[in-house]
Order: C-alpha cells, then sequence, then structure tokens
C-alpha cells in the first residue's frame, strides 16, 4: 500500500497502530486525522507518536474533505467518542461521530476510489450476552449508545461492500495494556492503577461479568492484517471477533490477578450488588482461522507487570484518578467548562478549514 489514513490516531490505540504500520509499510505515506481532543495527553512517551507520520492533520471527522481521499488506497477508522460514560453524557454526539459520520466518510471513500475500510468495532455489541461463548453470528444486543453506534455503523456498511471496496469490521475485545496516551478508564488498566496507587481494587459488582480483552499492541497486529486481507480472505465484508479465548476473564478473577501481580493487594467485592448486565464470554476462532499469523502475542501476567512498571515510571500514585485526566470523560469536561469545547464537542475557536499542522519530511529538513 502507497498511502494509509488514520483517523482518530490521537487516542489510546493509535500510537500503537500508527507505530506499527510505520514498521510493516515503511514505504508507504501514513496521514494521522485527529480532533485533538486527546493531543496533551501524554504518558511517558519518549517522542510524540505523530513523527513517524508523514503528515498529521487536525479536522472533525463530521466534515471530512473529499481532498484528503484522492489516491488514497485505505482508511483505518478509530474515530469515535470512545466509551460507554462519555456515551452516556454524549449521547446524540456518539452516534453522529461514531455511525453517521463513519458511514460518510465510507460513502466518499468509496466513491474516491478507496479500496480498503477498516473500522475499530467492538465486542460490546453482544452486551447481556446470556449463556455461552459468542461468535459472528450470534444475536446482538448492545446496551450502550457505544455499543449501539457500532452495531448501526456495520449494519450500513455491508452494503457499500463490494469487488471495489473491501470492509473489513474488527469486533475488538476490552482494550488494555501501556500506551503513549494511556486512558485508565478500562477495567484491567483501572485495577493495575488501584493497586499501585493505593493498594487496594474496590469493584463495584459481584465480579461476575465475563470480559475479553486484547493487548492495544494486538490490536494494531489485526488491523495490519485487515489492511492486508484480500476478499477471498473473507469476503468482501467482513465482520470478527478479534481476540483470544485465553482472554476471556471474568471480572473478579481479573482482580485477583493484579493482587498476585503486584503483592500486598487487596481485593473487595461487592457480592450485594445488582449483577452488571454487560457481559459476554466471546469465540474468536474465525479469527485464528482467518489471521494464523497475526494472533495475539500478549499475556496478560506480562501487560499487567507492563501497566505496573510504566505507572511507576511517571511516579503514578493518584488514588483519586478516576477525577483525573486519564479518565477520557474528565478530559472532555475540562474542556466544556473551560469554553474550548462546544455542546456538539466541536473546537469553540476552531480554525475555519481542517489544518495540517506537519509534514514529516518538512520536521526533518528544519532540524537538519
Amino acid at each position: 500500500m502507497n498511502r494509509i489514513l488514520i483517523t482518530g490516531n490521537m487516542g489510546y490505540v493509535g500510537p500503537g497502530v500508527v507505530a506499527r504500520l510505520r514498521q510493516q509499510f515503511p514505504k508507504a505515506e501514513l496521514i494521522g486525522y485527529d480532533l485533538g481532543y486527546f493531543a496533551h495527553s501524554l504518558t511517558g512517551a519518549g517522542r510524540l507518536p505523530e513523527t513517524l507520520l508523514d503528515r498529521q492533520i487536525f479536522g472533525d471527522v463530521r466534515q471530512f474533505p473529499d481532498a484528503l481521499l484522492q489516491n488514497l488506497d485505505a482508511i483505518v477508522h478509530l474515530s469515535a467518542i470512545s466509551n460507554d460514560p462519555m456515551g452516556q453524557t454524549y449521547e446524540a454526539v456518539t452516534l453522529e461521530v461514531n455511525h453517521a459520520a463513519g458511514i460518510r466518510l465510507a460513502q466518499q471513500a468509496k466513491a474516491a476510489g478507496v479500496r480498503s475500510f477498516v473500522f475499530a468495532s467492538s465486542c460490546s455489541i453482544y452486551g447481556a450476552g446470556g449463556e455461552g461463548a459468542k461468535t459472528e453470528t450470534s444475536e446482538l444486543n448492545p446496551l450502550t449508545a457505544y455499543a449501539r453506534s457500532k452495531v448501526l455503523s456495520e449494519q450500513d456498511l455491508q452494503p457499500l461492500a463490494d469487488d471495489t471496496f473491501s470492509v473489513t469490521c474488527l469486533r475488538f475485545a476490552t482494550a488494555c495494556g501501556w500506551s503513549d496516551r494511556l486512558r485508565l478508564d478500562l477495567v484491567v488498566n483501572d485495577f493495575v492503577a488501584c493497586a499501585v496507587a493505593s493498594g487496594t481494587i474496590t469493584i463495584l459488582s459481584d465480579g461476575s461479568p465475563w470480559r475479553p480483552l486484547i493487548h492495544v499492541q494486538d490490536m494494531a497486529r489485526a488491523i495490519e492484517w485487515a489492511l492486508k486481507r484480500e476478499a477471498s480472505n473473507g469476503g468482501t465484508f467482513l465482520a470478527i471477533n478479534v481476540g483470544s479465548e485465553s482472554w476471556n476473564y471474568q471480572v473478579r478473577d481479573l482482580a485477583e490477578a493484579v493482587a498476585e501481580a503486584i503483592p500486598g493487594t487487596k481485593v473487595s467485592l461487592n457480592a450485594a450488588a445488582p449483577p452488571d448486565k454487560r457481559s459476554y464470554l466471546v469465540d474468536f476462532s474465525l479469527f485464528r482461522q482467518l489471521a494464523p499469523d497475526h494472533q495475539p502475542q500478549r499475556t496478560l501476567a506480562d501487560t499487567l507487570v507492563e501497566l505496573r512498571d510504566g505507572l511507576n515510571g511517571i511516579n503514578f500514585r493518584d488514588a483519586e484518578f478516576r477525577s483525573s485526566e486519564l479518565m477520557r470523560l474528565r478530559v472532555i469536561s475540562r474542556l466544556r467548562e473551560t469554553g474550548q469545547l462546544t455542546d456538539s464537542l466541536t473546537w469553540a475557536t476552531a480554525l475555519p478549514h481542517t489544518q495540517d499542522y506537519f509534514a514529516t519530511s518538512a520536521l526533518q529538513a528544519a532540524t537538519v
């Protein structure tokens, strides 16, 4: 591939995706496109992740310029209002950004001759999963605005796929692991942060729900596979669970694993709490079949150590971190409170046109 666009590259998953694609497609022009909510949310990064790109463009996916799609081979679409608390607070914006804008982008891309569209979907679409591991043909039961936006997007992407436009919907397990833009509003990351900061993990439920997990680096491996995937391997439209059965865990077992990795940690369960309806065990056999060379490589044990050491490396000791800017909703709330974001989560002082922030080659020339 000669030219790849990554939307939403300045989030939690994006830095690892950019690094992986730069490694695997060293001669390709890589372009990032992001509104920049979390551009400043760096955690121990040795360099700005976007310096691995050829261009970083600040722009709103709801107003995507057609000119950027010319001579483009593929799009990796990560842009989204990215978790359940944000979706609950900004439900209308979540559906607008995650669903409507994404479908418009796919339509624009197909019309411009882009051949591959890789969509970051989610196993959360299974919602209240009931008994048995969920396969790609299982009933969908989304319980949140975020999950509904993913279901709607998959449904509207499918009719766009044909021999000229391949669509791959990667139904990712719950993300975890260290990133240059770490989030702590994810179950594994949250538990490790609790253990490091206070030595106590308090689970507000009975700990019985099932969650499949995947390391952000293994998400990047799957995206690389999707970009290289031929239509003969899964069809022109493919929605596929991405993860590993060995990473299906109940929440209480995750907490105990963290306590084992960080000795002295106490785990507290609320056995009287009502059950969390979001519980789903997931089958990843189709991903094993179609992507044998891109299976998850990381283990839970090394991920916990990585997170522990990473947090210690940035001197993390904030027992009140759930009110900090390592929680994505808190970042958005502060930007709203200070008048920098509007009710529709657009920049209050945005430039009238998409801003092309830099081209790596120009930066290199300027620093020689």
